[in-house]
This record gives C-alpha cells, structure tokens and sequence, in this order.
C-alpha cells in the first residue's frame, strides 16, 4: 500500500508521513493509485454536501468548494496559474515558456485564470445542489486525477531530472491502461449517464490539452499536469450542470 499513501501525500493536504524517500519504483506505481485518491476526495466531498443539508445554498456551495481547494492544499491551483502565465508570457516560445513557469510569482493573468476557474466550478456547484445532481462531486475530482494518470502514459515528460520524471519513468503503463479502464467502467456503473457525459467531455478536454502541450512544449509538466486536473473538473462540473 506505499504507493496509495506516496499518491495521497502527494495529492492531498492530509497530513500523510512517510517513512523516508521511497524507492523509485513505488514512486512510479504511486500514479495507479491516483483515480483512488480522486474517489477519495469525492467521497469526503459527498459527505460534506450530504453535512449541509438544509444550510444556504450559497454557503453550501462556498463550503464544498473551499473544502475542495483545501484538500489538495491548492497545489493544482498553483499548476494552473504558472501554466497561464507561461502560455501567455511565453510568446509560443518552447523555452521562455519554461521558464516562466519555474518562477514563483503569479500575474495578472494567472490571477484572472484562477478567479474564472473558481467561478465557474463555484456557480456549477450551485446548479448542481439545487439539481440535486451530487454524484458529480464524486466524477469530477475522479476524472481529473485519472486523467493525470493518462498524461504520464503516453505523454513525455520534459523536465528531466525531476519528480515527475522518475513517475514516469517507472510507471507500468498495461496497469496503467487497465486502471483507467477500469476507472472509466467504475464511472458508468455508479452513475449511468452522467458517468458518460462524464467521461465524454474528461476525454475531449484531455486530448485537446494534451495537444496544445505538445505543440507548445513537446510533452508536459507538473504544472501543466495540474493545470488539467483543474480545468477537467471544471469542465466535468459545468457540463453536469447543465445536462
């Protein structure tokens, strides 16, 4: 079970101890356990919402929201504000967008990146509690992680030497493959239609992500690796909510 808690640490605020630097190879089996940190997180988030029952709708919104960005600790929302300075800042420029990246400061429009994602899922969120449409507090954070799982399959990953690189480096890609199948199988069983739809926007949005980093980089990051996790449960809110 190291790789679960090497995946949850990494994904999660929890407050997870490791005994020491983990091999390797569990570092790279850590990212088959993704999709389970996502039903995780969905898990705790249908809790909450079932919690708050009877609270504002508002406020009930505000608060899974808030209890989302704070289970991840904003590490994703951090990926998501470098990658739109980079892609902005960098002018279509390979290595100027890098480097943009690596910087720790955020700009203007990575503050206006963050605010529209934060809208979007918080005004889906409403739709969705009063459509009494909950199950996609689970699909959505399940959908993103395991689409974290899909990019470091069968997507180069372009700073070497980093974390990222030794995940990908040492991860079984045919578990890989069945994990998301079996991922994707779990999604419909559970939720029938909106599982589908689900699933249907998560991979449009994933492959067209995935293109626009091998066009401006030649692979991805962790930056852009969190950018999508972001912007696929945004999508995988919005459209829920409006199916």
């Amino acid at each position: 079970m190291l790789p679960f808690w090497i995946a949850l640490q990494f994904l999660s605020s929890l407050p997870i101890r490791l005994p020491g630097m983990p091999a390797p190879q569990a570092m790279g089996r850590s990212l088959l356990f993704y999709p389970l940190v996502g039903v995780l997180f969905g898990s705790i988030l249908m809790a909450l919402h079932l919690l708050l029952d009877g609270a504002p709708q508002l406020l009930h919104a505000a608060l899974l929201l808030a209890a989302w960005v704070l289970l991840s600790g904003g590490l994703h929302l951090d990926g998501l504000a470098d990658s739109a300075d980079a892609w902005l800042g960098g002018y279509g420029d390979r290595e100027r967008t890098l480097t943009i990246m690596k910087d720790p400061r955020s700009g203007p429009i990575a503050v206006v990146t963050l605010v529209i994602v934060l809208v979007l899922k918080f005004t889906a969120i409403v739709a969705l509690i009063d459509g009494h449409h909950s199950i996609a507090l689970l699909l959505a954070p399940v959908i993103g992680r395991a689409a974290m799982l899909g990019l470091f399959l069968d997507t180069p990953y372009v700073r070497a030497g980093g974390l990222g690189q030794a995940l990908a480096d040492h991860l079984p890609r045919a578990l890989g493959v069945q994990v998301l199948g079996l991922t994707a199988l779990g999604c419909v069983l559970v939720s029938g239609w909106a599982g589908v739809w689900a699933l249907l926007v998560g991979t449009a949005g994933f492959f067209w992500l995935r293109r626009l980093m091998l066009q401006r980089l030649g692979g991805s990051t962790g930056d852009t690796a969190g950018a999508m996790l972001e912007l696929l449960e945004m999508t995988v809110l919005v459209t829920l909510a409006l199916v």
